[in-house]
C-alpha cells in the first residue's frame, strides 16, 4: 500500500474529526463520507474495530505508513516508560512534525515535501528525510537559500501557536528542540492505549 493521496477531508469525516487541521469542507459535511452518510445504518463496532480505527487515525495523521508505524511501536515498546505515551512522543521527535509545529509549513504533508526537496536543516546539516528522529538539543531549521522562498514567507508570517518544548527564532528561521513534549502537552486527541491493546493481542 502507498502513501494515502486522496481528499484529506474524506478521511477526515471518516474518523469524525479534523485530523489534518482546519478544514472548511469538513465543517460543512461533518458525517461519515459515503451515499447514504449518516442515514446509512451502521453496525456496532467491535472492541478490534475500535482498536484499529485508532491506529489508522494516527497513522494518517502523521503520515505513515504500516511498516514505519509498526517500527516505531517496536521502538516505543523498548524504552523506559509507557508505551504508548512513548510513541506518541517519537511521533512528535520526526523531522516532518517538528517543521510543521514550527509553522514552516501548513501541514505535515507540506513540511515532509519541504524536507525531502532539501529546504531544512538539522545543526547546520541538509537533511532530506522525514522520518529523522531529532533529539533534544537539535537545531531544525530553513537553509539559507531557501528562507525566501514564498511558500514558505507566508506560513511563517501567520504566526502559527508556539509549543514549549520548542525554541523559535524568527530572524534565522530556526527552531531549538528543547525536550520531548509531556504527553498532556500534544495537542492531537488520540487514545494511545487502544493502540498499545492492539499490538498486544
Amino acid at each position: 500500500m502507498a502513501r494515502y493521496t486522496g481528499p484529506t477531508t474524506r478521511i477526515a469525516r471518516k474518523f469524525g474529526e479534523p485530523i489534518f487541521g482546519p478544514d472548511k469542507s469538513y465543517e460543512k459535511k461533518n458525517y461519515p463520507p459515503g451515499q447514504h452518510g449518516l442515514a446509512k445504518k451502521r453496525k456496532k463496532t467491535s472492541e478490534y474495530g475500535i482498536q484499529l480505527k485508532e491506529k489508522q487515525k494516527v497513522k494518517y495523521t502523521y503520515g505513515l505508513l504500516e511498516k514505519q508505524f509498526r517500527n516505531l511501536y517496536d521502538k516505543a515498546s523498548r524504552m523506559k516508560g509507557r508505551k504508548g505515551e512513548n510513541l506518541i512522543l517519537l511521533l512528535e521527535s520526526r523531522l516532518d512534525n517538528l517543521v510543521y509545529r514550527m509553522g514552516i509549513a501548513p501541514s505535515r504533508a507540506a513540511a515532509r515535501q519541504l524536507v525531502t526537496h532539501c529546504h531544512i536543516t538539522v545543526n547546520g546539516e541538509l537533511n532530506s528525510i522525514p522520518s529523522t528522529n531529532v533529539k533534544p538539543g537539535d537545531v531544525v531549521g530553513v537553509r539559507e537559500r531557501s528562507k525566501s522562498l514564498e511558500v514558505i514567507q507566508n506560513n511563517i508570517s501567520r504566526g502559527t501557536a508556539r509549543h514549549s518544548w520548542i525554541e523559535w527564532d524568527g530572524n534565522s528561521l530556526t527552531g531549538k528542540y528543547l525536550n520531548m513534549p509531556i504527553r498532556s502537552e500534544v495537542p492531537e486527541t488520540i487514545n494511545e492505549q487502544l493502540i498499545v491493546e492492539l499490538y498486544s493481542k
